[in-house]
């Protein structure tokens, strides 16, 4: 698959209009959204399909409880996952909100130990990723606030501590070290039904350019591109979705 085809911006709002035209039908909340531009929506369109009737979440990055959450969706319709957030400040409003979420003041890395978080003047955009945090530290119209020595735990430590069995959703927005997290997992272990992670890089003059390792990474594993918000992109297990919807159509012959 030629990713730089794929994943070019004018074929990303046909994926949301159609998941919130769709969705609008199925109940009267279908069109309150809560994530960034609408991925809550497209993984409510997953899991329905899939019948998943109580999904599981893991949050790696959660920021805001309520604000551009990916998950808080879930959370109001009365399901609980595991929460990552590394600031402190952000950690402690989120458990006040989210009491019933499992919280974790940690970041999360390809091996277990310490890093220094660079909490940014945009509590968004706080980083673990030196590279990125050089940006904010010279070209950026953000500005490094304080770095916190945060621990470090890794994908497959995380999951295997918190969960009986790999979630069923797996959000990943982690300013700069998403793909080094995605490699880090062993699929052969640990197979997430969704993921929605950030494809998008973060620049403020106009350069911003899709990671088109992501998607090649994902696919090498067996997930295809359910959508994308040009932000985000929503990747699903491929042989589980082909056998549900298999099963479907066996059924309603």
């Amino acid at each position: 698959m030629n990713w730089k085809n794929l994943l070019k911006p004018i074929t990303y709002p046909m994926y949301f209009h159609t998941a919130t035209e769709r969705l609008s039908r199925l109940s009267g909340d279908a069109k309150v959204s809560y994530s960034q531009t609408g991925e809550d929506l497209i993984v409510h369109s997953v899991l329905r399909h899939l019948a998943i009737e109580r999904p599981t979440y893991l949050d790696i990055g959660a920021n805001d409880p309520v604000f551009l959450s990916n998950t808080y969706r879930l959370y109001r319709q009365g399901f609980r996952g595991v929460c990552v957030e590394p600031n402190p400040k952000l950690a402690s409003v989120f458990k006040r909100k989210r009491p019933r979420d499992e919280m974790l003041e940690v970041a999360v890395g390809s091996t277990a130990g310490t890093a220094v978080l660079h909490v940014v003047s945009d509590p968004l955009l706080s980083t673990i990723s030196l590279p990125q945090a050089e940006v904010f530290a010279t070209t950026s119209k953000h500005h490094i606030t304080q770095e916190v020595e945060v621990p470090v735990v890794p994908f497959m430590d995380l999951v295997r501590d918190h969960f009986d069995a790999a979630p069923d959703l797996v959000s990943l927005d982690t300013e700069g070290t998403d793909l080094e997290i995605l490699e880090s997992i062993d699929f052969t272990r640990c197979r997430p039904l969704i993921f929605c992670v950030e494809t998008l890089s973060y620049d403020e003059h106009g350069h911003s350019h899709k990671i088109a390792e992501i998607g090649e990474h994902m696919e090498a594993n067996g997930y295809f591109v359910f959508g994308d918000t040009y932000l985000n992109t929503i990747f699903v297990d491929r042989t589980v979705w082909q056998e549900r919807m298999k099963a479907r159509f066996e059924k309603s012959e």
